[in-house]
């Protein structure tokens, strides 16, 4: 794994902000721009208007003006309740279903786009790929599996593109990715001792993609971005001292995108989007002591999943153009017995409308909104084995019963064209 030592400069406030409740399936965030809220990101590869086609495909950057920059930040509002039916958790029986797991995230990006030459273009976007909070009251029936859980990510991600000829242009970008990751417990269903494990690491991927612009009413991209091979380090606290050092390897999934974009007319426009990503790199997660000993393991077994997303945009005068999508995410959680407390996942509809002004031929204002139902999600999980923490802690229980959940993400976004 390579280090980025000037990266490491980086104040950790902005870590911070970079972080979010997942909006889409998993973990994962596609706000990388509040643009694409409006279409429920149909079209994302594809589209290229404004400078966070980086992200999405940065092939996209021989679309923009000479020097182009885009900011903006969604906010992420989840909801998920538990409705505990059947757990047996020794202890913890009767304390409750743990209130509301989800809580506000704040997801910012940031982008700037520079032609070279005509046809050679370079950028650099900053952004949070991946993020996730679910946080329970103290004690609840599922507290020996997860009080708290947090995922934090900042992804930097320098980026070239080039235009072959009117109707092929090819974009590639490294990035470098830093995560953080907290998770608080009970540390047993009898005793009220709570541990703490914090985990941090930073690692290199890369990203590419192709435009194929057919005729001025058609574009068709395709992007890929790389797997992120992270050996995460930290340590593990007890009642807030110091128990052991701990690592993790971890590594985060790849992704594929195939959009379109169609002008029916001067006032239509559709979109298209089909998604991939591989989850399945998460089979599970050991957490080991510094020893090499095992401490705990978390059974995901993650599945591949897949995203299809339909959009429109409609021309209502030479300043406003309004903004629609719906779009369908497949959840990587195989059933009852892998979902876990700390990631109540399942297949999510979003609904999304959207508004952009460009009040002149240089800048643009996004706005979008979008609702997001999550199906409602069964959890039988068992971790009734001995609990590594300590010979007094028989175990972590049994969770079942039921989520019901949904999401609500606004965004807004300012790009500038010089």
């Amino acid at each position: 794994m390579v280090k980025g030592v000037s990266m490491k400069l980086i104040p950790a406030l902005v870590l911070t902000v970079f972080s979010g409740a997942a909006s889409a399936s998993g973990f994962q965030l596609f706000e990388q721009n509040a643009s694409g809220i409006g279409n429920a990101y149909a079209g994302s590869a594809a589209v290229a208007e404004n400078a966070s086609t980086i992200y999405f495909n940065p092939a996209g950057m021989t679309q923009l003006q000479k020097l182009e920059v885009s900011g903006g930040v969604s906010v992420v509002k989840p909801s998920f309740s538990f409705n505990n039916k059947g757990s047996s958790v020794g202890g913890l029986t009767g304390t409750g279903d743990g209130g509301d797991a989800g809580g506000w995230g704040f997801v910012p990006n940031g982008y700037a786009s520079w032609g070279v030459t005509k046809d050679l273009y370079v950028g650099i976007g900053i952004s949070a790929p991946f993020g996730l909070k679910t946080e329970y009251d103290d004690r609840w029936v599922g507290a020996a599996q997860s009080r708290m859980f947090e995922i934090k990510t900042i992804n930097v991600n320098p980026s070239v593109a080039y235009r072959l000829n009117e109707k092929v242009s090819l974009g590639f970008g490294l990035n470098w990715q830093k995560i953080d990751a907290t998770y608080e417990r009970l540390a047993g269903i009898n005793v009220p001792s709570v541990a703490k494990l914090t985990l941090s690491d930073d690692a290199w991927g890369w990203n590419a993609g192709a435009l194929f612009t057919l005729s001025p009413s058609t574009k068709v991209g395709v992007s890929y971005r790389s797997t992120i091979k992270y050996k995460t380090e930290g340590h593990t606290n007890l009642n807030g001292a110091w128990l052991n050092d701990s690592k993790a390897s971890l590594t985060l999934p790849d992704t594929a995108i195939l959009s379109v974009t169609q002008k029916l007319s001067d006032r239509w426009e559709m979109l298209g989007d089909i998604s991939w990503t591989g989850w399945s790199s998460i089979p599970k997660v050991d957490i080991l002591r510094a020893n090499g000993s095992l401490a705990q393991v978390l059974d995901t077994d993650f599945k591949d999943a897949w995203r299809v997303a339909l959009g429109a945009n409609y021309q209502l005068n030479s300043a406003w153009k309004l903004k629609y999508g719906i779009a369908y995410d497949q959840t990587p959680v195989r059933g009852p017995t892998t979902r876990m407390v700390s990631l109540p996942d399942n297949d999510r509809v979003w609904l999304s409308f959207g508004a952009q002004w460009a009040p002149d031929k240089a800048q643009k204002i996004d706005l979008g909104m979008a609702y997001i139902h999550v199906r409602d999600s069964k959890i039988r999980n068992s971790q009734i084995s001995p609990d590594p923490v300590g010979p007094t802690n028989p175990s972590r229980g049994y969770v079942s019963g039921e989520y019901s959940g949904n999401i609500w993400v606004l965004g807004a976004q300012y790009s500038y064209a010089f």
